[in-house]
């Protein structure tokens, strides 16, 4: 496992809660991890997680850039995308590397298939399977392959249907997703329940018009229908 994945997580303004997440993680696991905090408020990362290696620059960078950041100047084969309200309440790396292995290139806890009789619009929870797309709560990829794909869309200053854009990307470069039943829970999710409403529906939107104008109606990307 040493030198083969990396969980990647991106810092916020709930340093207690940030805390826990990483706790939960050292409960089950000794897998490295990399907090990237950008903006000036967060310099106190630094030395609250002096164990883990933390990059902090002052300019603040939204989602995308954060995730090819993660994608560019990590060595591991495999980054796990988590989202710091996700809590380890068992081993979640072991089963995730093995379903990598066998040929996945992205491995994420919750995710679906895309609704085609809704016009692209929303996603199933089909559970445990090959999916459409898979959301960053917690999110496994082959870095490489990611890379090759195009990485995240700089354009995504926020997450929300910015992973589903990532997933459909992957998709269309010829990736198999795979969603996976792991020891996890998500607590209060601070990045949509504490974001501007105003701010976090009109980024939502961007991020999913993005998703229509360029994989509407791509049939021919997605996975089998359950």
């Amino acid at each position: 496992m040493a030198g083969s994945i990396r969980i990647c997580l991106i810092a916020d303004n709930f340093i207690e809660d940030f805390a826990k997440c990483v706790s939960s993680i050292r409960s089950y696991s000794d897998v490295p991890i990399t907090i990237f905090a950008s903006g000036k408020e967060l310099a106190s990362y630094q030395e609250r997680f002096k164990d883990e290696s933390v990059i902090f620059q002052k300019n603040k960078l939204g989602w995308g850039h954060s995730i090819n950041y993660f994608l560019n100047n990590s060595s591991e084969k495999y980054l796990v995308i988590m989202d710091p309200s996700t809590i380890f309440t068992s081993d979640a790396i072991t089963p995730t590397l093995e379903h990598l292995d066998k040929g996945y290139q992205a491995v994420g806890w919750r995710g679906g298939l895309v609704n085609v009789d809704d016009q692209w619009r929303s996603v199933d929870d089909k559970g445990a399977g090959e999916v459409d797309v898979l959301f960053s709560y917690f999110l496994a990829l082959d870095r490489q392959f990611a890379l090759s794909a195009g990485g995240a869309n700089p354009s995504a200053t926020y997450y929300r249907n910015a992973d589903m854009e990532l997933s459909l990307a992957l998709r269309a470069a010829g990736a198999k997703l795979y969603q996976i039943d792991l020891g996890l829970i998500q607590e209060r999710h601070h990045g949509y329940h504490d974001t501007d409403p105003d701010y976090r529906e009109k980024k939502s939107k961007e991020n999913y018009n993005r998703i229509l104008e360029k994989y509407r109606g791509r049939s021919d990307i997605l996975s089998a229908r359950r």
